[in-house]
């Protein structure tokens, strides 16, 4: 383990226990600083007990990185791992939670989240994942400073170079495309086009009535580019931080006709998302048995917007576990080339 790997792994469990955002953020910054140096400079700085001479390198993460660099598992991240062990998952949730190979839903700094994607891509690789899709918001959502086409189409050209990096791991380009009042998606056609990864989802205009609302999911599901219908009641839990420093107080389900929702995913080939964040599992355990009760496929995802967050996939896979939801419904359970099959077809 280099001692920037061991940085990024302290930030992940601190990110993981819910620890407060400054401590996350010094070690993250610290595996950005000690990965700039070269590794005569590296040595130079331990040899010469300099490395808290550097901007963003304290004591504790210096002493995490002579560890890390002489061989040693940092005494910091062990302790980490022993106040913090992860929850095993148990019986059919333990199976699907082994069984899923990516993550479909994920934000980067691009948009409202917190890290760089190869950040997000280094995590996902961490915890076993073979491939993560990169679903930034889409222009429309400008609180969450969705990605202009423009920027979409920069973000596609960087993604090809962390790919070319980080293989055999692949980063599937995406977008969290809003569902607009009119059921549209809120990007060109060209640009869904080219994107692997298509996750519709209401933002907007949450408390709409039925009659306008079951319409618009209705187009959105049916739009040969949506992949998976995004946390599909907009409900949250409990209160949380915006960007920006905004709070959201929570939020009740959104109202539509369900059965009917749900039935035009089966027939159009869009999963319904399984939407792990805690402020949100959604959706709803009776709405889940109603979508498995139909035949519906699904996503179990994050929706994570840091690099701690993607391990967050265990709370879907008990919902899912609960409902009867077996592995060969669960779309990221598939191998990448899989999933773009699915796409395409």
């Amino acid at each position: 383990m280099t001692p920037a790997d061991a940085l990024r792994r302290i930030a992940f469990l601190l990110e993981r226990a819910r620890e407060p955002t400054y401590r996350v953020s010094a070690f993250r910054t610290a595996a950005h600083v000690v990965e700039g140096l070269s590794d005569a400079e590296l040595e130079r700085r331990i040899r010469t007990r300099t490395l808290t001479d550097l901007k963003g390198i304290g004591a504790k993460t210096a002493t995490v990185v002579l560890q890390a660099h002489a061989g040693d598992e940092p005494d910091y991240l062990a302790d980490l791992k022993a106040q913090h062990p992860p929850t095993a998952l148990e019986g059919a949730a333990g199976e699907l939670r082994n069984a899923l190979r990516g993550d479909l839903h994920t934000h980067s700094e691009w948009s409202d989240g917190g890290s760089p994607i190869r950040e997000m891509a280094l995590a996902a690789i961490g915890i076993g994942h073979e491939y993560l899709a990169l679903t930034d918001h889409s222009p429309r959502l400008t609180v969450a400073n969705g990605l202009s086409a423009e920027r979409l189409a920069r973000q596609l050209d960087v993604v090809a170079e962390l790919n070319a990096e980080l293989a055999p791991f692949r980063i599937l380009t995406g977008i969290e495309c809003d569902i607009n009042a009119d059921g549209t998606l809120d990007q060109t056609d060209e640009l869904l086009a080219r994107v692997d990864v298509v996750v519709a989802s209401v933002h907007s205009e949450l408390r709409a009535p039925a009659s306008q609302m079951t319409p618009r999911m209705l187009a959105a599901v049916e739009n040969p580019h949506t992949d998976v219908l995004g946390h599909c009641t907009g409900r949250l839990l409990v209160e949380r931080t915006q960007r920006g420093g905004k709070q959201q107080k929570p939020r009740p389900e959104s109202e539509f006709d369900a059965e009917a929702v749900f039935r035009a995913c089966v027939e159009h080939g869009t999963a319904v998302e399984i939407n792990s964040r805690p402020e949100r599992l959604d959706p709803p355990s009776r709405l889940l048995q109603l979508a498995a009760d139909l035949g519906c496929e699904f996503a179990i995802d994050t929706d994570a917007h840091a690099p701690g967050q993607l391990d967050w996939q265990g709370a879907g896979c008990e919902k899912a576990a609960v409902a009867g939801i077996t592995a060969d419904r669960v779309i990221n359970t598939r191998t990448a080339d899989d999933l773009l099959t699915r796409s395409e077809g």
